[in-house]
């Protein structure tokens, strides 16, 4: 066998604490990988939809993740039918790809006004256009933001299953499930 790439991905604990430490890297680190995280729904009809979302916070050991839309997106509407989505992150330095599979809340008013509260002006403007995100408009440009604290929502993702794959001189592959305690086990690579 070849020498490890990276020696956390052959212990399933350190190989967890990895997975959080490079999630939570993406919450305060703009460059990390993690920061744009694929998020995947479905639609009511069953079709898949992903997207590019920003991880605004990690909590290893509740392990949940959260993640600030548009009340108004699809992707709401998608998670009212269906509440579960699932993540993806490719961490290309450290040869790692994250597929979490969660169980999603929608958070708002009361429940946000805090949270609401720290967003940048800047970035308040994400949360209130008219037409809503995905309408048909006449030109490309043919639409307005105005900051709308009604309009943003917290996406609270409750973290069901993680499988990290990391691909090395010797791929391993592990799955990390809440219902044991987070304990892992190999999978084939």
């Amino acid at each position: 066998m070849k020498p490890d790439l990276h020696p956390w991905a052959a212990d399933l604990s350190l190989l967890y604490a990895e997975v959080w430490t490079r999630l939570t890297r993406g919450v305060h680190d703009r460059h990390a990988p993690a920061r744009h995280s694929t998020l995947a729904t479905v639609t009511p009809d069953g079709m898949p939809q992903a997207r590019t979302v920003v991880l605004r916070a990690a909590d290893k050991l509740a392990a949940t993740l959260d993640i600030h839309t548009n009340i108004q997106s699809a992707k709401v509407q998608e998670l009212r039918a269906t509440p579960f989505a699932a993540l993806h992150v490719w961490d290309a330095s450290a040869h790692l790809q994250l597929r979490l599979e969660a169980r999603v809340t929608i958070l708002t008013g009361q429940d946000v006004a805090a949270i609401w509260a720290g967003v940048p002006a800047a970035s308040r403007m994400s949360y209130g256009s008219s037409p809503a995100p995905g309408q048909p408009i006449a030109q490309a440009l043919a639409y307005s933001k105005e900051p709308d604290p009604s309009c943003f929502a917290v996406l609270r993702l409750t973290v069901s299953t993680t499988d990290a794959l990391h691909l090395g001189p010797n791929h391993r592959r592990a799955r990390f499930d809440r219902t044991d305690g987070w304990a892992g086990e190999w999978l084939a690579p």
